[in-house]
């Protein structure tokens, strides 16, 4: 089995760093010359990009994006699921263009015939019956959990250690002693500390998730059907179908965040394992690039918001916002859903991300490293351990900083872009054969340049 040679990866970073800032002399002026932005970038996980600066576009289209030195990539981040509908997609810009140059009126607190069809689609997709707009999946989650809290009466919910759901307060956490809830690191500013919002469970881990639940007082179980964000974690079989039981027997609702798990397939996992969550959270990808999100939710939850009149869902209860379900949004989504990201195109990008997946193994295979590769639907991710993780805090212990900054700055400076916060791939529609084949390429030269033995 071959190793890792430290010594080789490190040499390989150093010369490929080198390499990056020769080619991107453009990108590295405007981002020295950003002296108004915090952390010279428009949002400072920008700067997650390896390589000591990003690179800035100047066109996107497609699977392609041209850097401002002209530089072409091959891009499998997509917006890490943002722009999963592939960049600027034609109906998608259509539907844009005819909202603000034909009918005008981008945001007006007025709704269109778009969003009823939006949310007549996402019932389709998801089985919830009932849905609510918003900007961001983060939005989203924010809200349904103020929901939970509401109808059931209860103050605290329950997540897995390392999950992702946006910047909600209550889900960044991980687990400490004994089986207690910290904050993950890195938290900047939480409110309160994050054990007394929140009880922590490890993924595939069903002892753990009832010790929470056991409590009485979680509201709502937060959760990605497969974890992403920390590395692709699969759930084990049954595991969905015993929390489901679990959450029923501690009288707890479950909200299921497809954000990123719509790689799955047109429904995400929901629809593909039959899960039976009380809310559902979507966002990033339904709209084409646009931002866009929603929560559905069942009918029995919508019941019981009804016997809570105290609760003001129309004003000012923290549960809305001004530009949620603006008319441009609902637009794009309603595009995107019907003409882009089709049960066909899904075929289609499931097709190529089982090609990457099965070019990764084989190098893996030749090469005896004694790495793995994660595939969910259209999406794949390769991890630094051999069996893969099972849980988030077995995720984060795999992390190697030196590994992905080396891939990345490989891929980056011979036209593949990877997604900066993890070792993600995702296909779109317009994705092909010939870029998954050159990424293949490019994995086995960058394995042999920094493997032993």
């Amino acid at each position: 089995m071959s190793g890792i040679d430290r010594d080789a990866l490190s040499a390989a970073i150093s010369r490929e760093v080198e390499l990056y800032r020769s080619r991107t002399p453009k990108s590295k002026e405007l981002f020295d010359a950003a002296d108004h932005l915090l952390g010279r970038v428009p949002m400072t996980w920008m700067n997650k990009w390896a390589g000591g600066h990003p690179i800035h576009f100047a066109q996107a289209k497609g699977n392609r994006i041209v850097d401002v030195d002209g530089n072409e990539y091959i891009d499998f981040a997509l917006g890490d699921t943002g722009a999963m509908a592939g960049h600027s997609p034609e109906a998608t810009v259509r539907a844009v263009r005819d909202r603000i140059e034909g009918a005008g009126g981008i945001t007006t607190m007025l709704p269109t015939d778009d969003a009823e069809w939006v949310a007549a689609d996402l019932s389709r997709r998801f089985g919830l019956p009932l849905w609510s707009l918003a900007l961001t999946a983060t939005d989203a989650n924010r809200w349904a959990l103020r929901i939970a809290r509401l109808v059931t009466g209860r103050d605290k919910i329950c997540a897995f250690s390392y999950c992702y759901h946006g910047a909600v307060d209550e889900t960044l956490v991980r687990t400490g002693p004994n089986g207690s809830t910290i904050e993950r690191e890195g938290n900047v500013g939480p409110a309160v500390p994050v054990s007394q919002t929140t009880r922590v469970a490890e993924f595939n881990d069903l002892k753990s998730v009832e010790r929470a639940l056991a409590h009485g007082d979680v509201a709502i179980l937060i959760a990605e059907p497969v974890m992403t964000n920390i590395g692709i974690v699969l759930p084990e079989p049954g595991f969905w179908e015993s929390v489901r039981e679990l959450c029923d027997k501690y009288e707890t609702l479950l909200l299921i965040d497809e954000t990123h798990t719509i790689s799955a397939g047109p429904g995400g996992c929901t629809r593909l394992w039959d899960l039976r969550p009380d809310i559902v959270v979507i966002g990033k990808s339904i709209g084409g690039g646009v931002p866009s999100g929603a929560y559905g939710i069942t009918q029995e939850i919508a019941d019981r918001i009804q016997q809570h009149p105290e609760a003001d869902l129309i004003d000012v209860g923290g549960v809305g916002g001004t530009l949620a379900g603006n008319a441009l949004s609902t637009s794009a989504m309603r595009a995107t859903l019907s003409e882009v990201l089709t049960d066909f195109a899904f075929d289609h990008m499931i097709e190529l991300a089982t090609r990457f997946r099965e070019g990764v193994e084989k190098v893996l295979s030749d090469t005896q490293v004694p790495w793995t590769i994660t595939q969910l639907g259209a999406r794949a991710e390769y991890r630094f351990v051999d069996p893969p993780p099972r849980t988030g805090s077995e995720s984060a212990a795999a992390h190697d900083d030196d590994l992905e900054e080396y891939l990345h700055l490989f891929m980056a400076n011979r036209g593949v872009l990877m997604t900066p916060f993890h070792n993600m791939a995702l296909m779109c529609p317009a994705t092909q054969a010939a870029d998954v084949d050159r990424h293949t390429e490019l994995f086995a030269e960058a394995v042999a340049n920094i493997t032993s033995g």
